[in-house]
């Protein structure tokens, strides 16, 4: 092969795998959504060959991660305030609504038949009730034999944007619990695993426990999880159709970069614990930019399903249209 040859095909080569690497996008964060996310990316590659890879490591260390610009996106279960956005030089819009849902192991106590009030919520993680026989947990549940067995509450030990959600919950009813992606618990008994699957696998393996965790990973695994008290009084199990009644009520728009926290809602039907996640991308890369927004527009138009099937709730075709608006005003589409 002569030189010229030579330089001619190192110089195809480049641009070979500069066109690859370009194609994989990488971008880690928030557990909340991993299950939706690995869904999407691999029907994505099928779609597409394009390849993006997303590594549930928690809210923080995604804000963090896109922070310092160690990833092409990130994703966050806590929104962040527009000043804050504008300070690092950040986008942000929704990419799916979820919920979390009350898992626990009980003995002879199956899924949905536990009733969980809000003064009993606030009790468990506060740690004013220590005991599963409380009498503010068995007001709501005279058919159920509680045992006098101390409560173990599951936590998360990372950053997280579904103990942020979670907290801000717990605010509603408490106004004393402070909302924290990482907040001091005062309850009796405390374990702490990092995502939500690993707290997912300490209620499996610890008895007489009880935790908050995303719905999906409640179905992946079959873990029973508490009727919770709305707002309006009523008990609501955790299904679809009560996170779709909940979702109605969120508020954003692009002038303020969909900043919502949508938990608690208004509605006699709504499941009380609902959360929106969000992509958060870096102004300056805008070509990258336009590879992971046509990623997230292939999401929101053949996702649906994957998402629905999972648990979450796809989000509403005007948001959608609203998002693509945004993408196009920052010239990210």
């Amino acid at each position: 092969m002569t030189f010229k040859k030579i330089v001619t095909a190192a110089v195809a080569a480049s641009v070979a795998l500069t066109a690859v690497h370009a194609s994989e996008l990488k971008g880690r964060g928030a557990s909340f959504p991993g299950p939706v996310y690995k869904a999407w990316t691999a029907e994505y590659f099928k779609a597409t060959g394009n390849k993006v890879n997303y590594t549930p490591t928690g809210s923080g260390d995604g804000i963090k991660s896109i922070t310092k610009r160690m990833v092409d996106f990130a994703g966050s279960d806590k929104p962040l305030k527009p000043e804050k956005l504008r300070k690092e030089k950040l986008y942000m819009f929704p990419s799916v609504v979820g919920s979390i849902v009350l898992a626990y192991n009980l003995d002879g106590v199956k899924d949905g038949e536990l009733k969980l009030s809000r003064a009993a919520i606030d009790a468990i993680f506060t740690g004013k009730a220590s005991f599963w026989d409380d009498a503010i947990i068995t007001k709501e549940n005279a058919g159920l034999k509680l045992p006098h067995e101390p409560i173990t509450t599951c936590v998360r030990a990372d950053k997280s944007g579904t103990t942020f959600n979670f907290t801000y919950f717990l605010n509603k009813i408490n106004p004393e619990v402070k909302v924290s992606k990482k907040p001091t618990w005062t309850a009796s008994k405390v374990v702490a695993g990092k995502s939500n699957s690993g707290v997912s696998a300490n209620i499996q393996q610890i008895k007489g426990s009880i935790g908050y965790i995303e719905y999906s990973y409640k179905i992946k695994l079959g873990l029973p999880a508490a009727q919770v008290e709305n707002k309006e009084g009523k008990f609501i199990n955790p299904t679809v159709a009560s996170f779709q009644d909940a979702a109605k009520y969120a508020s954003w728009t692009a002038d303020n970069d969909f900043y919502a926290v949508i938990g608690d809602p208004a509605g006699a039907t709504s499941y009380p614990i609902v959360a929106a996640t969000f992509i958060l991308l870096p102004e300056e890369k805008t070509e990258t930019n336009k590879q992971v927004t046509a990623f997230m527009d292939w999401a929101y138009t053949n996702g649906d399903k994957a998402a629905a099937d999972l648990g979450y709730v796809p989000l509403p075709a005007s948001t959608k249209d609203a998002i693509r608006g945004y993408w196009e005003a920052k010239k990210i589409k």
